[in-house]
């Protein structure tokens, strides 16, 4: 079976030769690092696809076509603010002030967020949020390394190619990056003081990713499966109250994934990590039945329990326990086997 065989059979339930092993890309800073320290050649640095294949992967989750979904065009990144000792307050392309220290590759601080309130909406943010066909027609698609313009060339070598693994469309976030771009507090407090702004900003975002999704999809191109990113949870459990989220963009999700099934595409996935126990049902209802990364994490996540619960309308990718990185080699390898 080839990889893309193998892993339709596996998400549709079907006898299979071996379960894929599957990456979702590389911290940049991880691979120079390998690089240095001569276990990885440099070479392979060429595409992420020959990168997995040189690690040992099947392919990669993250190989997909994604249009502009978000801000166009985004916050000019300027530096704000230097210390002595290096440490920055950047100027993101949310409009979100971040502190970022000298030689750290993991996720900054959030030190200040722009938007704030209607006022700040409307002056500074809006306009950034207006649909054109230029969000489709001048994205560039990055297909095994090679990066192609979703344009009638582009479009009909995605149509012909021999497929390894599977290739899916990014559809987009309609609530996590609206969290990044007011933070955890300031999307709670949103809620309240002005429900009707809260409401203004999801419907935006939402049509903006229905016409994005709806135009590459009258392309033609065989997707395998949609995909959404979120990442709304912790350790504890989701970030944004359940019965609110289904209420609130739970109905805009239903609207997309009904577009993808038109469309012949049943498999759709979501990136949460975290404890995402109290969000599943609600995707399951609204259309993403392939939940990703299953993130172990200290609270012992495993699909089991969903699969008991759920059947088989509930796929998987992913269950791998990082924390066992934390620990030692022989844990590692006991998560390996």
């Amino acid at each position: 079976m080839t990889s893309r065989e193998r892993a339709l059979a596996v998400l549709n339930y079907q006898s299979y030769d071996r379960l894929p092993i599957v990456h979702f890309g590389l911290w940049g800073a991880t691979y120079q690092k390998w690089v240095a320290e001569g276990h990885m050649p440099v070479e392979a640095n060429c595409s992420p696809a020959k990168l997995g294949k040189a690690l040992g992967f099947d392919f990669g989750w993250e190989n997909m076509y994604g249009p502009n979904h978000w801000m166009d065009p985004p916050f000019e990144s300027k530096e704000i603010k230097r210390f002595l000792d290096g440490t920055t307050h950047v100027l993101n392309g949310d409009g979100v002030v971040l502190m970022q220290r000298p030689g750290a590759a993991g996720i900054p601080a959030e030190i200040d967020h722009l938007l704030k309130d209607r006022a700040s909406w409307e002056e500074q943010f809006k306009w950034r949020f207006q649909w054109t066909p230029e969000r489709v027609t001048h994205s560039m698609i990055h297909v095994d390394g090679q990066p192609l313009r979703f344009d009638q060339g582009g479009c009909e070598w995605l149509k012909q190619r021999k497929r390894d693994g599977l290739f899916g469309l990014h559809c987009g976030s309609l609530y996590g990056s609206i969290r990044s771009m007011l933070g955890v507090e300031g999307a709670c407090y949103l809620m309240a003081d002005d429900e009707e702004l809260f409401d203004e900003i999801i419907q935006t975002v939402a049509d903006i990713t229905y016409r994005n999704v709806e135009l590459v999809l009258q392309s033609g191109i065989p997707f395998d499966f949609g995909h959404f990113w979120e990442d709304i949870c912790f350790k504890n459990g989701p970030l944004i109250a359940p019965a609110f989220f289904k209420g609130k963009v739970g109905p805009h999700y239903a609207r997309i994934t009904r577009l993808l099934k038109k469309h012949d595409i049943h498999i759709v996935s979501l990136d949460c990590d975290g404890k995402i126990d109290a969000l599943v049902p609600i995707w399951l209802e609204i259309g993403v039945n392939t939940m990703f990364p299953i993130e172990v994490g200290t609270w012992g996540a495993s699909i089991k329990p969903w699969r008991e619960q759920y059947g088989t309308k509930l796929l998987g990718v992913g269950g791998r326990d990082k924390t066992a990185i934390a620990r030692d080699r022989a844990a590692v390898e006991a998560e390996v086997e």
